[in-house]
């Protein structure tokens, strides 16, 4: 498996590339982690259940919208992040893009390793730096596997976590019925409507904008865009329902804080379960930190001559220093950083590619200057709606301002030659 081609400086060709099976399971074991649930859990804390779940809603269609968008031509060309920035924002200029996402991503592996130490400490009293490093250990090493241990192990996280939460939800009903859960009104007032779109936005920005580090190894455009699906608006959704439910029923002792971590609901009830709870976090974290360090890898091993691989490995171990240092604890101001910078530079690669309607550049400049101010102006504006504005969906004005300022600038030649047809795979005569 560690073996095989991981395509970091070109392309996947047609007959490397994956079925629709495959790439979903990529995407769709992604989003269903323990985190969405605490942060769907906050959401619904401070909107109440109905509520909650609207604003979870649509922010997962925004998602959609963004990431699919970015996901059909990814599949159609089969080119990574990295390459697909080279178009956009030149030869050179890809690098602060593609250079900026590919380290952002692993302060997201940083947060899943040290969430990993925390939550064996808070269920079940274990040391949490030697949680976060047998964390490191196993998730890195799923890295190296490639993308198809990614594909396998999001086959086994998904319905994991869908059992697990029902189950907890089942001894968090004990003391509140699921018809009250409906009429929950929220107890919180430190989140709007606005604000909790913004949050589902931004936790799926930056490996959502890098989605074709994963949907290239889809055989068509369509069909990227349909493994989009099972992530945003599905199982994305899903993750974050679930642990708003959770606080709904009263399963979180601190809502305001813990959000619908639901693990504490499956300790106390005999050693199997406790045992599956221990296997469950490592495969859940493990299944989002894996994503993360492999869109790290990919990225800044397209920006460079190495290989995936090798710089997998040093990037999880920079990432565990990150998570021991306590910095993966700041993610609310984590948050906040991505759904400001992240989304323009989505919006400016979606604006780009629909001017051009999915043609390859004749012609790359190294610097693409329109481009990387699109992406400055949008990210200003996204920075003065969250300052000016609290509670407003940031990212949103974000992707609007960069796309509206790149379509008014761009001066690219129409000098465009249609995307190069994949060559069919070959198959033997018996």
């Amino acid at each position: 498996m560690a073996s095989a081609e991981e395509y970091e400086h070109a392309p996947v060709p047609a007959t490397a590339r994956k079925s629709l099976l495959s790439v979903a399971a990529v995407w769709f074991g992604f989003p269903m982690n323990l985190g969405n649930a605490v942060f769907g859990g906050v959401i619904v804390y401070n909107l109440g259940l109905v509520q909650g779940l609207l604003a979870i809603l649509a922010g997962n269609l925004v998602l959609f919208a963004y990431v699919g968008a970015l996901s059909h031509y990814a599949g159609r060309t089969g080119k990574n992040f990295a390459l697909q920035a080279a178009d956009t924002f030149g030869t050179r200029g890809r690098i602060a893009a593609a250079g900026f996402l590919a380290t952002v991503v692993i302060g997201w592996f940083s947060f899943q390793i040290g969430l990993t130490g925390s939550t064996l400490e808070d269920t079940l009293g274990w040391n949490p730096m030697w949680g976060a490093v047998v964390g490191c250990v196993i998730y890195t090493l799923l890295t190296v596997a490639g993308i198809r241990a990614l594909a396998i192990v999001g086959m086994i996280a998904t319905p994991l976590f869908v059992i697990l939460a029902a189950v907890a939800i089942g001894y968090g009903t004990t003391h509140s019925s699921l018809g009250d859960a409906v009429t929950y009104q929220g107890a919180g007032s430190a989140l709007g409507f606005g604000g909790a779109v913004a949050i589902v936005v931004a936790g799926f920005s930056d490996s959502g904008t890098m989605t074709a580090d994963f949907t290239r190894w889809s055989k068509t455009g369509r069909s990227a865009v349909t493994a989009t699906f099972f992530a945003f608006p599905l199982s994305n959704f899903l993750a974050y329902a679930l642990g708003g439910v959770v606080v709904a029923i009263g399963g979180s002792a601190d809502p305001a804080a813990d959000g619908g971590g639901f693990l504490p609901l499956l300790t106390g009830h005999g050693p199997l379960l406790t045992a599956v709870a221990v296997l469950f976090v490592f495969v859940n974290l493990g299944s989002v930190a894996s994503h993360c360090l492999y869109n790290g890898a990919v990225g800044w091993s397209a920006l460079t001559p190495l290989r995936m691989r090798p710089l997998a490995l040093g990037l999880g171990v920079l990432g565990l220093g990150f998570a021991l240092a306590g910095v993966w604890g700041h993610f609310v101001e984590w948050l906040n950083l991505l759904g400001v910078f992240v989304p323009p530079i989505g919006a400016v690669l979606i604006a780009d590619q629909v001017r051009r309607r999915g043609r390859a550049v004749s012609e790359v400049r190294a610097f693409r200057w329109n481009a990387l101010g699109a992406w400055a102006a949008g990210a200003v504006v996204a920075a003065l709606a969250h300052y000016l504005l609290p509670g407003s969906p940031d990212p949103l004005f974000g992707i609007a301002v960069a796309a509206a300022v790149y379509v008014l600038t761009d001066r690219r030649p129409r000098s465009v030659e249609p995307v190069p047809k994949a060559e069919p795979s070959v198959v033997p005569a018996p």
